[in-house]
């Protein structure tokens, strides 16, 4: 999940719904690849609740400085004309003493091939840029991300009142082990949109701000190898109870709401 997911940041504290774990070890490179049963994004499925593949790689330099790169497959009714997210991230970090550290970076979301003239619009990419910085306590991270362009193509010809970008996202993590092989992840987070929709829906909703809750509980069950079951829960149902497919305007999901999914991941 998407330092994360996301997701799916710290993987699991993200909610493995963006960028895969995070684990270091004696390599500066690290791999994941993972199966999870609906991509879930900041508390809204990204796969029209169907399953989704996963993998990225991460590289860790000791001056702080990291960078890597993560997929998922994602629906058409999303992002029409495309099926896949690929994410490129780079930050730069250090300790602060024995407990603290804190992190800084740039956050890029591609979705190749997709483009609102899939769906009969004005042609618009939905590729997104942000800025974040992290501060870590032990277990506990506070990270605030700030989109740099137009948030995941909304703007004023998709309806708003103005551009989306400056769209925030404020999120709270922390990671329990309960043993060697279970550990707890807790997050929560908002959303919140510079601009509302110019015009109502049928419900009276304009605002697309919301907030997202999700917990984990992650099994290690081999060095390599992890299960994780997750329940997550957004806000705000009265903008994301009955959203359109950009495939078929009747074609309509919950994509909010309270969710479970489960996760198979491999690390190396």
């Amino acid at each position: 999940m998407k330092t994360l997911l996301p997701i799916v940041s710290a993987a699991i504290a993200s909610l493995c719904l963006t960028p895969g774990a995070r684990a270091q070890d004696a390599s500066p490179v690290t791999g994941n690849v993972a199966v999870v049963s609906d991509y879930v994004f900041r508390g809204i499925t990204q796969s029209w609740a169907h399953p989704a593949i996963q993998g990225g790689a991460d590289y860790v330099h000791p001056s702080g400085f990291a960078a890597g790169t993560w997929a998922s497959s994602v629906s058409d009714r999303s992002y029409p004309g495309g099926s896949m997210e690929w994410d490129v991230y780079a930050s730069f970090g250090h300790s602060l003493g024995e407990d603290w550290s804190w992190r800084a970076g740039i956050y890029a979301y591609l979705y190749p091939g997709a483009d609102l003239r899939e769906a009969g619009l004005r042609s618009r990419s939905f590729d997104t840029a942000e800025a974040n910085a992290a501060l870590t306590w032990r277990n506990v991270t506070l990270k605030y991300n700030r989109s740099l362009t137009d948030y995941f193509a909304a703007d004023r010809e998709q309806g708003y009142t103005g551009d989306t970008r400056g769209t925030t996202y404020l999120q709270l993590d922390a990671i329990f082990p309960l043993d060697a092989a279970w550990s707890l992840a807790l997050h929560a987070g908002r959303t919140h949109y510079p601009a509302g929709l110019a015009m109502s829906l049928a419900n009276g909703a304009r605002d697309a701000s919301y907030s997202d809750y999700a917990a984990t509980l992650k099994y290690q069950f081999d060095p390599h190898w992890s299960v994780s079951a997750v329940v997550t829960h957004a806000t705000d149902g009265a903008f994301y109870r009955h959203v359109s497919s950009f495939v078929d305007a009747d074609d309509t999901r919950d994509v909010g709401g309270t969710r479970g999914l489960v996760m198979v991941q491999a690390t190396f």
